[in-house]
């Protein structure tokens, strides 16, 4: 039985008749539950513990690579070129071959949301929720370890930043989202006389369909991205990366072995031009949802914006796009807690998150023993192969970032104002290894300082004691982004004055701990500016993007005259 038959309860929270009862639940009512979401516990790993003995055996099924077709409804389809996702450790290693959907395959994906959406959008809430409550459980017990082993082979992760990712963020977006998808419908308007006059609150699904394009780094969001939409009565089509093919296809199999009816979520893995040019092309185009770089976004909401007369509706844009966060260190902070978050923040998962810490701004009288500290701490760091549990930092995605991530590094070898003092070596023989590397630059508009890089690289800026407002003001205006941000300080005055002149250049802010690490339902995610459209996934208020809400009011006394009272002899 699952968690959400064993909670919930269907209730109308009003007084009505019998008939009125059955017309509104015709409507398809809203639902107040009892249910309250959980975070998943997380598993440790250690050597004894019987889940890393289950994971051994799990990696062993992956030894050959994994046939991932195209799912339409219910027909596999695989067309053209075979595409492969490699190993990022060990880029001889194919993990999954693939094919890539041609536009008119997306127009038949498309075609088969669409037929889809009637039936799925009439059936209630709470047996949308239910499959998805059912998903939640099958990757809690028996089918977490496929996620991350498919995660650590595919997007090489580490075991513990796999079971965050692919098993404890998984099953918190399906969990929360069902919480705050019950809440988000919970509303419904105020009826002065109901024996008069009955007004109610449809939540329905957009017309159309929505289209998921997800990201490399993150399982969770690849598996959350189309699915949220889905429990609201949406249909999605669900754009996995090149890199993350296999992850996102071991998701998709849940759901579906859940109970998701075919074509409700279409899986088309796509050349990235060539699905954006097909879904904003199509009149039906209810919704994008969208986590990658913010050139993208800006291309497919210039497509969106090109074909706004060609549409049913105006199409719904949510945006995550990345960030240039920084941890600003005042003279008051603990300087173990601040070595310790920024190592951790920098280069868990090689830097490759939205949130990772890439810039340092720290106080001149700091700098010598923090610098001793990062160091120390980096020599005990070891990079490798994921499968060794002993590795925190291991290779970056594929050849384009490592080359992207490699010619940074080189413009820091080449410029006098950027001294390496840590790692800043490369090497792609076996598999896309950059090493952990730590440069100080003195222009704090370096490009080092100002772009994007989404990788294991930081940039530290050490500035003068008594110029922190300066310097506060200066990272301010350096980069365009505003994702997350950390402040390490412990005087309360300087906190309250720092939080509050960070107010808009972070959209998850955090005060003496690191900038990555947000957890669903208790740090709702997202950020503005070149960042995104801030809607906070892992918060209450993401879902009402995902319905359409209608009132309607019904009246039980008919009207008698046309006259305004006022209007009466």
């Amino acid at each position: 039985m699952s968690t959400f038959i064993k909670k919930a309860t269907r209730t109308t929270g009003r007084w009505m008749s019998k008939g009125q009862g059955a017309l509104l639940n015709a409507r398809q009512q809203c639902l107040s539950s009892t249910y309250t979401a959980v975070n998943e516990p997380m598993l440790d790993y250690a050597k004894s513990n019987p889940e890393t003995a289950q994971l051994e055996k799990t990696l062993e099924q992956y030894c050959d690579p994994i046939d991932v077709p195209i799912v339409v409804g219910d027909e596999e389809i695989r067309t053209g070129p075979v595409q492969r996702q490699v190993a990022p450790f060990d880029h001889k290693r194919t993990v999954a071959t693939f094919h890539h959907a041609t536009p008119e395959i997306l127009k038949k994906a498309i075609e088969s949301n669409l037929k889809a959406r009637i039936d799925w959008e009439r059936r209630p809430l709470q047996e949308r929720c239910d499959i998805f409550l059912r998903a939640a459980d099958m990757i809690s017990q028996e089918r977490r370890m496929n996620l991350i082993a498919s995660t650590m082979l595919g997007q090489a992760k580490n075991v513990f930043q796999a079971e965050i990712d692919a098993a404890a963020e998984l099953i918190d977006f399906l969990r929360f989202n069902v919480q705050f998808a019950l809440k988000t419908t919970s509303y419904q308007p105020i009826s002065a006389d109901p024996k008069v006059t009955l007004n109610s609150m449809v939540y329905r699904g957009l017309e159309g369909f929505w289209a998921a394009v997800c990201p490399f780094n993150f399982t969770a969001i690849g598996g959350n991205l189309p699915m949220a939409p889905a429990i609201m009565g949406n249909v999605s089509l669900w754009k996995p990366s090149d890199t993350a093919v296999l992850s996102n296809y071991e998701a998709f199999k849940i759901y579906r072995e859940a109970g998701l009816p075919p074509g409700v979520i279409n899986f088309v893995p796509a050349d990235g031009p060539t699905f954006g040019d097909t879904i904003t092309a199509s009149p039906h185009l209810a919704g994008l949802n969208f986590t990658g770089s913010a050139a993208t976004f800006k291309r497919l909401w210039r497509q969106v914006g090109e074909n706004l007369d060609n549409y049913i509706n105006f199409p719904r844009l949510i945006g995550e796009c990345g960030g240039k966060n920084m941890h600003f260190v005042h003279p008051s902070a603990d300087l173990e807690n601040v070595a310790n978050g920024t190592v951790r923040s920098a280069f868990e998962f090689n830097g490759q998150k939205c949130s990772a810490c890439s810039r340092l701004y720290v106080p001149e009288s700091m700098w010598p023993q923090l610098k001793e500290r990062v160091l120390s701490i980096l020599s005990e760091v070891k990079m490798g192969s994921p499968l060794d549990r002993e590795n925190l930092v291991t290779a970056v995605i594929d050849a384009k970032a490592f080359a992207r991530i490699k010619g940074y590094i080189d413009y820091a070898k080449s410029n006098p104002d950027l001294t390496i003092i840590a790692g800043g070596n490369c090497d792609d023989s076996v598999g896309y290894f950059v090493e952990p590397t730590v440069i100080v630059s003195t222009d704090p508009k370096s490009k080092l300082m100002a772009e994007e890089i989404f990788a294991p690289i930081l940039t530290v800026y050490v500035y003068p004691d008594s110029k922190v407002i300066e310097t506060v003001e200066l990272s301010k205006s350096t980069s365009p982004f505003a994702l997350t941000g950390a402040i390490y300080v412990q005087d309360d005055a300087a906190k309250a004055q720092l939080a509050d002149a960070f107010k808009f250049h972070a959209g998850n802010f955090y005060i003496n701990d690191k900038s990555t690490g947000s957890i669903v339902g208790q740090q709702p995610f997202g950020g503005s500016r070149q960042s995104g459209t801030n809607d906070k996934a892992g918060g209450p208020f993401y879902m009402t993007r995902f319905t359409s809400p209608q009132s309607i009011k019904e009246t039980f006394v008919p009207l008698k005259d046309w006259r305004y009272p006022s209007l009466q002899k």
